[in-house]
């Protein structure tokens, strides 16, 4: 999630023919199935394109498959969890998506692959009492899209699964929406003086979703107060510190980049602790090996990605530390040619570096528009297209505010800052807006969303 910015599909190489063991087969209707597990940036992507290219034209059969009946785009959900955008309002609904473009969608959540029969075992569905809504299946396939995305890594810390929060879906933020609000009914509404730490937010992990989250909660508490939760003082009773392992913010971006967002932490009053290492986290707060403690009532981890647990050495397949399914330069996975993986569950190679493509928004999306192109072109037995990633900058949200740097434009790598960096971090959820929906939806749903901000409240008091 550190950048955002999409790049553009280029020139397909020479049309070159297939090995005919590695061409596609068909099912017994006569069409290619191809499944895609994972509705996220990468993945719904992915099933748009190929739906509009192969599914409308009866070339193929595109399915997703998602755990969640809608999607919401993961770079947003700091803004989700304080409360300054509601998620139900902009979502995606799969089953109704899928409908006009041209896939099917089936709720599930991936646990298990047979390679030999060529199916994807989705566990069952519950519902919030515990109780079947969907049973344990399969779903068959002839190509297979791996787009399950990452989890934040808790790197097996004491308390941490007990005590903190996370935002590695919109459920999890809008968890974290509801618990800061009720936290602040509650000081508003109690006799008592507010004990230690009540109010006080401790956020692991000072990457970019660390440090818009820390931004967006300095600007929601200001809100909250001017709808009437007067017995706050945001100044003093309100206190966020953000927790960083490394020697300085935004660890994985330019230093400009994260110098900049430092001054801007400090001047929102958000207390910042580099170089401590969280060894424990309790219900009273975050204790670092440092011997610093922070009394916070409400934690949240965001430190770390990994690919989900189920995915370590699935059904034989290749896989690294982080779990993430090791895939080639044309995004096929080492030991299967019929599977395929993208986004943060994906370890790709980058030619001429050591280290694979990070797991960025922009990184899946240019991963979906490549691979949407080389299955297009498998159907065809003509052989893949070959992923480069290209790094484009790096936008970090400050709520008031923006910082980034723009790369591979006609200036070379520029910073920017202010309102012209808010304005580019914007457009890029438009970007990927544009990709799933087209020009005509997102034009009338932005005047849709200036009408309600004329007549709604700032955050979501629900």
């Amino acid at each position: 999630m550190l950048a955002r910015k999409h790049g553009r599909e280029g020139a397909a190489p020479p049309a070159t023919a297939l090995p005919s063991a590695e061409r596609p087969s068909v099912a017994a209707d006569g069409l290619h199935r191809i499944v895609i597990v994972g509705g996220g940036a990468g993945g719904l992507v992915l099933a748009t394109r190929l739906g509009h290219r192969l599914g409308r034209r009866r070339r193929a059969r595109i399915t997703l498959i998602d755990a969640n009946l809608t999607h919401v785009w993961k770079p947003l959900l700091h803004e989700v969890a304080v409360g300054t955008l509601d998620s139900h309002k902009d979502d995606v609904i799969y089953l109704g998506h899928a409908k006009g473009h041209g896939f099917s969608f089936q709720q599930g959540r991936m646990d298990g692959l047979d390679r030999e029969r060529k199916e994807v075992r989705l566990a069952p569905m519950l519902d919030e009492k515990g109780r079947e809504v969907i049973p344990a299946r399969t779903v068959p396939y002839d190509t297979l899209v791996i787009a399950v995305g990452g989890l934040c890594n808790d790197f097996g810390t004491p308390g941490v699964k007990e005590h903190c929060m996370f935002l590695d879906t919109h459920q999890q933020a809008e968890q974290v929406q509801k618990c800061l609000l009720n936290a602040c009914l509650r000081a508003q509404a109690q006799a008592e003086p507010l004990r230690e730490g009540q109010l006080h937010v401790a956020i692991v992990g000072a990457g970019a979703t660390g440090v818009e989250l820390a931004a967006e909660l300095h600007r929601a508490t200001r809100e909250l107060v001017a709808y009437g939760l007067d017995r706050i003082d945001p100044e003093r009773d309100v206190k966020i510190s953000l927790i960083e392992a490394g020697p300085t913010v935004l660890p994985a971006l330019p230093p400009r980049l994260s110098e900049a967002t430092m001054r801007e932490l400090l001047r929102l009053g958000i207390a910042v602790h580099t170089g401590e290492k969280v060894v424990e986290v309790t219900e009273q707060g975050v204790r670092c090996a440092g011997g610093l403690f922070v009394p916070a009532e409400i934690k949240v981890w965001s430190a770390g990605v990994k690919a989900p647990d189920f995915l370590k050495d699935i059904a034989g397949l290749e896989t690294n530390r982080l779990n993430q399914l090791v895939v080639d330069q044309t995004l096929r996975t080492t030991r299967d040619p019929d599977i395929y993986a993208i986004g943060d569950c994906a370890a790709c190679p980058q030619p001429g570096s050591d280290r694979p493509v990070p797991p960025r928004a922009q990184a899946a999306y240019q991963e979906a528009m490549t691979l949407a192109r080389t299955l297009r072109r498998r159907l065809e037995g003509q052989a893949p297209v070959p992923f480069v990633y290209k790094d484009y900058g790096s936008l970090v949200s400050l709520s008031y505010s923006s910082v980034g740097n723009l790369m591979g434009n006609l200036l070379g790598n520029v910073m920017i800052e202010g309102k012209i960096a808010r304005l580019t971090y914007q457009s890029l959820y438009k970007k990927h807006q544009l990709a799933v929906h087209g020009f005509v939806w997102v034009a009338l749903n932005t005047l849709i969303n200036f009408l309600r901000r004329r007549t709604e409240p700032r955050l979501k008091l629900h």
